[in-house]
C-alpha cells in the first residue's frame, strides 16, 4: 500500500512536455510548470497526502487487495508474453484497464497497452510503465508454482508482478476518486526485454506522440532501488562467413569458428581492461552459433554481443575495442588460411538504448524519495537500463520503482517472486504518482 501511495504522489507533481524527441516544456506551450520542490518541500507534500482521508483508504484497499493481485499474478504469467509477441498479455492487460474504468484504453501502433486518465487541467502528463514482455521463448512452460508465499515461474516476478501493480493504481484511483490536477498516462510497455531495443517506450516519444512531463517505470525487484540513471548498452550481431568444407579435405580454408572464437580472445582481454577501472562498465558474448556438422568447415559462425555502461565515454571505448577485435581476428583468419576465399564479417547493430543524465535534483526524484521514507524504506540510488532510458536521455525527468514483493532469479528459468509486504511498493507509487501530478 505504501509503494502504491508513493508513486501516485510522485507522478502527481508534475511533468516536462515532449514533442517527438524534442522537449516541450510546460512553459514553452504558455501553461505554468510546477513548482520546485526540495527534500523538506517534498516530505511536506507526502506528509500531507498521507492524512487525506482518501488516500488513507485507498491504503485500505491496496492491503485489503493483496491475495487477490496474487490470484491475477498467477492468471497474469500463465500468458506467454516472449519479446515480439507480448499481443496476448497485453489484450488482456488492456481488458484489465477498462474494467478498471479507463475506458479509452487500447493497443497502440506497435503493440503496447495504453490509457490515459484525465486531470483537472490536462496541462501536463505522467506516464506509469511497466513493460509486458519477458526474455523467454514462445515455448517456455510458464506454469506458476507455489511454494508457501513463493511463486515459481519464468517472468512472474521480471515484469509480470510490475503490471499487476500498474493495474491496482488505475483501479484504485478509479475507486477511491482520487483526481489529479496532470493527466495520467498508464502504459503496458512492450520491447523492453532482448533485441526489443526499448521500441514500445521510443514510439511513446516519437514525433507526434503523447507529451510527457514525467516517467514512472515500475520495475525491478530490490525495495529500496530508486533508479534516476540510465545505463546505456551497444548490442550487435555479428557473422564471420566464408566457404566452409569438409574438415579433412578442405582443411587449411578460412575457418569461421576459429575466426569467431579469437574475436571473442582479442574482445575479452580489452575489455577486461577497459571495465577494470572508472564507472562500471560490463560486456558480454550472449548467444553464438552457426556449423552444420561435426565433419565439416562451417560457412558461417555467429554471435551477439552486449556492452553496457552509465558513462557514454567508457560505452564508446568499448564499442571501439570490439570493432577493433573483430577487424584483427578476421585480417588473422584470413592471413593464416591455405588458399581458397577469404572470410567475410558483418557486423551489424542490434539494438542501442541511451545513456542518460541523472534525474536527481528533479521534483520526480524528491517525491519518489520522500514517499518511500515516509513508508520506512530508505532509497538506494542506482544505474540501470529500463524503459526510463529514454525520457532521461531527453532529459524529461524519469524514475524507475520497485514492483513490490521479493524477486529472485530473474531472466532465469527457476525465476521466483515472494509475496512480502508487496502492498508497501504499491502505496509508495500512488504517494509519488499523486505528488507528482497535483492531487
Amino acid at each position: 500500500m505504501k509503494i502504491v501511495q508513493a508513486v501516485i504522489l510522485t507522478l502527481l507533481a508534475g511533468l516536462p512536455e515532449l514533442s517527438g524527441f524534442s522537449i516541450v516544456s510546460a512553459h514553452a506551450r504558455g501553461v505554468d510548470g510546477p513548482v520546485k520542490v526540495d527534500t523538506a518541500g517534498a516530505e511536506q507534500v507526502i506528509g500531507k497526502l498521507s492524512q487525506d482521508p482518501r488516500v488513507r483508504s485507498a491504503f485500505r484497499s491496496i492491503e485489503v487487495m493483496d491475495a487477490y493481485n496474487v490470484e491475477r499474478l498467477i492468471a497474469l504469467t500463465e500468458i506467454p508474453a516472449p519479446p515480439f509477441k507480448e499481443v496476448a498479455r497485453a489484450k488482456k492487460l488492456v481488458e484489465g484497464l477498462r474494467a478498471a474504468g479507463l475506458e479509452n484504453a487500447q493497443l497502440d501502433a506497435v503493440g503496447n497497452a495504453v490509457a490515459r486518465r484525465p486531470g483537472r487541467s490536462g496541462d501536463r502528463t505522467i506516464a506509469v510503465v511497466a513493460h509486458i514482455d519477458t526474455v523467454f521463448p514462445e515455448e517456455t512452460d510458464v506454469t506458476v508454482r507455489r511454494e508457501g508465499n513463493i511463486y515459481h515461474a519464468p517472468g512472474i516476478g521480471d515484469n509480470t508482478r510490475g503490471l499487476i501493480v500498474l493495474l491496482t493504481l488505475a483501479e484504485i484511483m478509479e475507486k477511491h476518486a482520487l483526481s489529479t490536477d496532470a493527466d495520467i498516462l498508464f502504459v503496458g510497455s512492450v520491447g523492453e526485454e532482448g533485441l526489443g531495443d526499448l521500441r514500445g517506450v521510443r514510439h511513446l516519444f516519437r514525433d507526434g506522440g503523447p507529451e510527457i512531463d514525467s516517467f514512472i517505470a515500475v520495475d525491478g525487484g530490490s525495495p529500496d532501488r530508486l533508479v534516476t540513471e540510465a545505463v546505456g548498452s551497444n548490442r550487435y550481431r555479428v557473422t564471420f562467413s566464408g566457404p566452409g568444407g569438409h574438415s579433412y579435405g578442405a582443411f587449411g580454408r578460412a575457418h569461421p569458428h576459429q575466426a569467431l572464437g579469437d574475436a571473442i580472445t582479442r574482445f575479452t582481454q580489452a575489455g577486461r581492461e577497459i571495465s577494470a577501472k572508472g564507472t562500471k562498465s560490463t560486456f558480454s558474448i550472449g548467444r553464438i552459433g552457426g556449423g552444420t556438422s561435426i565433419n565439416s568447415i562451417p560457412f558461417s559462425s555467429w554471435m551477439e554481443v552486449d556492452m553496457r555502461s552509465a558513462d557514454v565515454t567508457k560505452l564508446e571505448e568499448l564499442d571501439t575495442a570490439f570493432h577493433k577485435a573483430m577487424n584483427e581476428a578476421l585480417d588473422s583468419e584470413n592471413r593464416r588460411r591455405a588458399g581458397n576465399a577469404a572470410l567475410n564479417l558483418d557486423i551489424r547493430s542490434v539494438g542501442k538504448r541511451p545513456a542518460g543524465s541523472s534525474s536527481e535534483g528533479s521534483n520526480l526524484f524528491h517525491h519518489a524519495s520522500a514517499a518511500m521514507r515516509h513508508l520506512g524504506v530508505e532509497p538506494r540510488v542506482s544505474a540501470s537500463s529500463t524503459d526510463a532510458n529514454i525520457p532521461l536521455s531527453l532529459d524529461i525527468p524519469a524514475v524507475t520503482m520497485n514492483r513490490g514483493g521479493i524477486s529472485r532469479n530473474a531472466h532465469a528459468p527457476n525465476e521466483s517472486w515472494e509475496n512480502r509486504d508487496a502492498h508497501v511498493a504499491i502505496q509508495i507509487l500512488l504517494l509519488t504518482l499523486l505528488a507528482e501530478a497535483g492531487r
